[in-house]
């Protein structure tokens, strides 16, 4: 029998925790994720070197942290940037839990008597929650459109999320700078608010796949429904936008009903409320 040569593998982590992705996967070729028999996946705790990358700021702002714990974590999952939104929850849900265990203290503000508070919330309850949900990629309008919607990545996400930031802080910078005048200032914010328009418009168009009239006709060309958008009455855009928004929750963690104590009550508080849950990184990877 060969001697074992590395006496400390048996230390080595083991999946901790298997997922199903809410897409259900097949959105995925093989070069983005492995396919197994079960359709579930192992999630492996973080490593040292894991934890460490969550708490590098450049890393985290990129996206690129998140990019490489997930490769460490799920081996299976080849090229996390490609992952559609309703997926990337699930995902590092099961880290977490993978990681820290099924329990997360959450603090939420009570309503009414804006007193801070701390919650245990059970991940695995959530997670079973996000699974129970069936997907669906279509949203009719009331004038009866039907918008068939193309999920966005990772890689779209995180790129929208960083050129918006970029504006919103050249929009600060440009209303606390004592240099510039008012009309230079104008002048700067119109700017910026039309490059925050055309990303919003660029986002809207990456996210609609195709659109079916209510005569059965579809429309699936880009620059015809490039034409629409910027034709169409703002009511009509901002409809669509609404219906889109609410595909794109589809996956992610929804807020918890927490019931309020007694004491609470008489101080003013209502008998229940919610408590959103959000991936803060800096106490969700803690």
């Amino acid at each position: 029998m060969t001697e074992n040569t590395k006496p400390l593998s048996k230390y080595y982590r083991q999946p901790a925790i298997y997922i199903k992705f809410p897409s259900g996967g097949n959105l995925y070729p093989p070069h983005v994720v492995k396919k197994t028999t079960t359709g579930e996946h192992a999630v492996l705790p973080m490593t040292a070197m894991d934890d460490l990358a969550f708490r590098t700021p450049d890393a985290m702002m990129s996206g690129q942290a998140t990019i490489d714990v997930i490769k460490s974590c799920v081996p299976d999952i080849l090229d996390p940037w490609q992952l559609v939104n309703y997926d990337i929850d699930t995902v590092l849900i099961g880290i977490r839990i993978a990681s820290y265990g099924e329990s997360m203290d959450v603090q939420s503000t009570i309503p009414g008597i804006n007193e801070t508070v701390t919650h245990a919330i059970g991940l695995t309850s959530l997670l079973d929650n996000i699974s129970r949900e069936v997907v669906k990629d279509t949203a009719t309008l009331s004038d009866g459109l039907k918008i068939k919607v193309r999920p966005l990545n990772y890689k779209q996400i995180t790129d929208s999320q960083l050129k918006t930031f970029e504006q919103q802080r050249q929009y600060a910078q440009i209303s606390q700078s004592a240099e510039l005048s008012a009309e230079e200032k104008t002048k700067k914010y119109t700017d910026s608010f039309k490059l925050l328009t055309q990303l919003n418009e660029k986002l809207l168009l990456t996210n609609i796949e195709s659109i079916t009239l209510p005569t059965g006709e579809t429309v699936s060309d880009p620059q015809q429904i490039k034409e629409f958008v910027d034709n169409a009455e703002a009511k009509m855009i901002k409809n669509i936008e609404t219906e889109l928004i609410k595909i794109r929750q589809q996956g992610s963690m929804k807020p918890v009903q927490v019931n309020a104590t007694e004491e609470q009550i008489k101080k003013g508080a209502p008998a229940s409320y919610q408590v959103p849950i959000t991936f803060d990184n800096a106490n969700f990877f803690v």
